[in-house]
């Protein structure tokens, strides 16, 4: 576990922005919730399939997405949820998606890891990995010849550093000088295997080859995130081109939720280490009231509200009712 130095360790209270970091807080707590949430609907068996819990992720969604405006796309992976959230999705149609239900943003067919919702710039989550790097590549290109100021940012975890169409897309966006930003979640694992064990050498040396710029970001630090991501969004958007986020953190729960015995790949020790010494909203938290931008008690009062929000949008998926079978040839396209 490697703490990278902030980027903004040294930017005075005086210079944060209030209201912004409590919505992120928020939305950090809603993410967070909802995949309990989503944890709870599997293990009573009421959700059909598997997810993948984003569960100590959380400032990466919150502090990329922040940096965005609400048109600017993003393209997501399997374990996408926070990244849907965060870009202004909402939960009970989350949730009804989740379930199979009609009110979902894919009319139940799309489910955990499909999810799409072009109102709010989600062009959707892919199960392929990397494969949605030629979607928000492709995004970037309309938005330039548009003309539209718009930027796409792809999600990615590590374990798409070992796609080639990444690095295609990559070339491309370079010579082009296209608007996307790449950002790679390295959360440790490739599923069951240590990132180490299948990525060779230096991650960044990968983008930099291109000419493409490049940094490296703690994961755990929204405000670092959003700093960092609010930096090369506004390059790109001025014209100057793509870049690459490298964002160390670590998945709290299993590959899936069915994976809850890990410690024939990862030691109890591990896991309780970045828990209590690395959480991300701990660490917000814990800024926001040592500089007096909240209190504990409005903190508290904020996560009821939000627990209160996402229990009501799970009622609504589960009272939600299924599409109608004679629908089942519609909206797919494969």
């Amino acid at each position: 576990m490697t703490k990278q130095k902030s980027v903004i360790e040294k930017t005075p209270a005086s210079a944060a922005e209030p209201d912004k970091y409590l919505r992120m807080y928020q939305q950090m707590m809603s993410i967070r919730i909802f995949e309990e949430q989503v944890n709870d609907l599997y293990t009573r068996a009421l959700m059909p399939g598997l997810a993948h819990l984003y569960i100590g992720e959380e400032a990466i969604a919150v502090g990329i997405c922040s940096a965005l405006r609400p048109d600017d796309y993003i393209t997501s992976t399997h374990r996408g949820h926070g990244h849907c959230l965060a870009k202004g999705a909402s939960p009970d149609r989350m949730f009804a998606e989740l379930l199979g239900k009609e009110a979902g943003y894919c009319r139940g067919k799309g489910g955990s890891m499909h999810i799409a919702d072009p109102a709010t710039g989600n062009l959707g989550a892919n199960a392929i990995v990397g494969g949605s790097a030629g979607i928000a590549t492709g995004a970037a290109f309309s938005a330039k010849r548009l003309g539209n100021g718009r930027v796409a940012v792809c999600f990615f975890g590590e374990g798409a550093l070992g796609q080639g169409l990444l690095y295609e897309t990559m070339n491309l966006a370079q010579l082009w000088k296209l608007p996307v930003i790449y950002v790679c979640e390295n959360n440790t694992y490739n599923e069951y295997t240590h990132y180490s064990e299948t990525t060779a050498g230096d991650v960044l040396a990968r983008p930099k080859a291109f000419g493409i710029q490049a940094e490296r970001v703690d994961g755990q630090d929204v405000r670092a995130v959003y700093a960092t991501a609010n930096a090369v969004v506004e390059r790109a958007r001025g014209g100057n081109g793509p870049a690459f986020l490298l964002c160390d953190t670590y998945r709290y729960r299993g590959h899936h939720v069915g994976d809850v015995s890990r410690e024939y790949y990862r030691s109890k020790q591990e896991e309780q280490k970045w828990v209590s010494e690395r959480d991300p909203i701990k660490l917000f938290s814990d800024w926001l009231i040592a500089h007096k931008l909240a209190t504990a008690g409005q903190l508290q009062t904020m996560n009821a509200e939000v627990k209160s929000t996402i229990d009501a949008a799970v009622q609504f998926a589960l009272n939600a009712p299924y599409p109608d079978p004679l629908e089942v040839q519609q909206d797919v396209y494969a």
